[in-house]
């Protein structure tokens, strides 16, 4: 099977395009697969480093401000668009794929766009519970719309939607404790919380760890927290004056997040949609920290979809402090009942298939 893929800005977006192209290989089905972004968006260097062919095209997103400024902005993004569409054509026609596949992001509405005028089947993978704007303009055009929320449904034709779940949560599905919390200071036979902001971190999660480090150093349970490397050193000089007894880790960054999972008992973060594929996936219960700077809120509709069904907390920023930090990881330690309920209800949510799902759905498109 030859595939191009597209999917952008984001990681949101790259890596469940990534996912897939990984369980393809996996069974042997690609020929060839081309993956098509920007310059300038994360994909540029994560893309290549995984030997994967790489072209681009040069897009950018519509201003919703009406002022000059703004109105001058919006005619160039058609008129990107516009010239994108044409030079998409034109690798669609070189590459001939068998399927074009779009995770989000404003480049994949250029590709997808011209594969549907060319007559080449189509997909879309919607990882979020609110659409993204691509994928919303694309639903109209596109063969079959792969969702992970039932509860976006109603933003796309019904005819078209496929529950699939995320391809992230098929790469950790099946991952076994492997004892890696040693490598941050931490004993391998504790209870252990993953405390982070999301790649980048997140100055007001940041900033609660800090204010609740004093309760937490008196815990039997274990706080691995990540502040994200732009924010290290600010949070290191807030620590400076503080004692750390050895039951907190601190860490700007982890490489390879996923391995060190199913080592975890609890996670406190972010709602983004590849966090709560590898939650679901493999049960871990949650304290959720939704992002209130995303569009949409779509983060808010994510943690909410799991609240729904009693497999997460959701703190709303407005509302975290270090007191309520502490207070909700003692609520989730403290009643081991309760703590499993909440596990077995997040892997109850989980679809551990999704990757093999997606490819059901390209066998009854091409």
């Amino acid at each position: 099977m030859r595939v191009m893929i597209s999917g952008g800005g984001t990681g949101g977006h790259i890596y469940p395009a990534l996912a897939l192209i990984e369980r393809m290989q996996q069974r042997d089905l690609l020929d060839a697969v081309l993956y098509v972004g920007t310059k300038r968006g994360l994909e540029s260097k994560i893309v290549p480093d995984q030997g994967i062919d790489f072209k681009t095209l040069e897009i950018q997103g519509f201003k919703r401000s009406m002022n000059m400024k703004g109105i001058k902005t919006n005619i160039k993004t058609i008129q990107l668009f516009l010239r994108s569409v044409k030079e998409a054509k034109e690798m669609i026609k070189t590459f001939k794929p068998d399927i074009v596949i779009g995770t989000g992001g404003y480049v994949s509405g250029a590709l997808l766009y011209a594969a549907s005028r060319l007559k080449v089947p189509t997909l879309i993978h919607e990882q979020n519970s609110a659409a993204g704007v691509t994928n919303r303009f694309l639903a109209r055009f596109v063969d079959k719309v792969a969702i992970s929320f039932e509860s976006v449904s109603d933003q796309f034709p019904m005819h078209k939607i496929v529950l699939t779940g995320n391809p992230r949560a098929q790469q950790v599905a099946g991952m076994l404790p492997n004892e890696r919390l040693s490598e941050f200071g931490l004993k391998t036979d504790s209870p252990t919380v993953l405390v982070f902001g999301g790649s980048r971190g997140a100055p007001s999660i940041n900033q609660a760890f800090i204010d609740a480090v004093p309760a937490l150093n008196t815990k039997e349970y274990q706080v691995l927290f990540v502040s994200g490397r732009v924010h290290f050193d600010d949070v290191q000089a807030q620590l400076k004056t503080m004692t750390l007894n050895d039951n907190l880790a601190v860490v700007p960054y982890i490489n390879d997040m996923p391995e060190i999972l199913p080592d975890l008992k609890a996670i406190v973060g972010r709602a983004g949609a590849t966090s709560l594929a590898e939650i679901t996936a493999l049960g871990i219960p949650s304290i959720l920290i939704p992002s209130p700077y995303v569009t949409n809120d779509h983060q808010t509709k994510n943690a909410e979809s799991l609240v729904k069904e009693d497999a997460a907390i959701l703190i709303p920023e407005a509302q975290l402090t270090g007191d309520k930090l502490v207070q909700s990881l003692d609520t989730l330690f403290a009643t081991p009942d309760s703590q499993q309920a909440m596990a077995k209800a997040a892997k109850k949510m989980g679809i551990p298939d999704a990757s093999d799902r997606i490819i059901e759905v390209i066998n009854t498109i091409i």
